[in-house]
């Protein structure tokens, strides 16, 4: 099931197992001249309404699912390559180091380094369908741009919870790419099923 098929309307996860957070309206945020100007400018800059509720609140579902199959493909691939590779040294430092003849050593170590070097390919693959992807990296620029909004809001004096929206800056992973950002727009829309406030 969903995470979101359990939220009220105006409600997203705010972290990968994190608590439920109420999105704030774009008029609170619009609310504060110097947040409306960054609003704007954002606007401009990422081709997205920060102050449009219901697109705000679709893009920080779409953010936390991007989240989530980010976890799972690390763990998917993360996991298996540090215990073959601990399991490899492991053994190497209690067993084959100590083999007799450099022919035994030698096979496991070609075999070892094969079977690590495989599982870190499939571990680098996977990071870079996620990290890498520009339709995820357009939703981590937009959710980062937003979260700057925010807080400036919050400087400002709006009434703004802490550290909303609970996502961090993703410097690695958030470079906007125009040219694919129909392509975003079109599975944000269709992933839409929130009405107005």
């Amino acid at each position: 099931m969903n995470d979101n098929d359990e939220l009220k309307e105006w409600d997203f996860i705010g972290r990968r197992g994190g608590d439920v957070v109420t999105l704030v309206s774009g008029s609170v945020i619009a609310a504060v001249p110097e947040a409306q100007r960054a609003a704007e400018e954002a606007r401009r800059e990422l081709r997205f309404d920060f102050l449009d509720d219901r697109a705000v609140l679709t893009m920080l579902h779409r953010r936390h699912l991007d989240e989530e199959d980010m976890f799972k493909a690390g763990f998917a691939h993360g996991v298996p390559l540090a215990l073959v590779g601990f399991g490899a040294v492991l053994y190497w430092a209690a067993v084959a180091q100590y083999w007799e003849t450099a022919a035994p050593r030698n096979a496991y170590l070609a075999v070892a380094i094969t079977v690590v070097a495989t599982q870190f390919f499939f571990f680098v693959r996977s990071a870079k369908s996620h990290w890498g992807d520009p339709v995820r990296q357009n939703l981590r620029a937009r959710a980062a741009a937003y979260r700057k909004i925010a807080h400036i809001a919050r400087r400002g004096g709006a009434d703004i919870p802490a550290h909303y929206p609970h996502y961090g800056p993703y410097p690695f992973a958030a470079t906007f790419h125009p040219e694919v950002d129909d392509r975003e727009q079109s599975e944000s829309k269709k992933a839409d099923d929130h009405g107005d406030r």
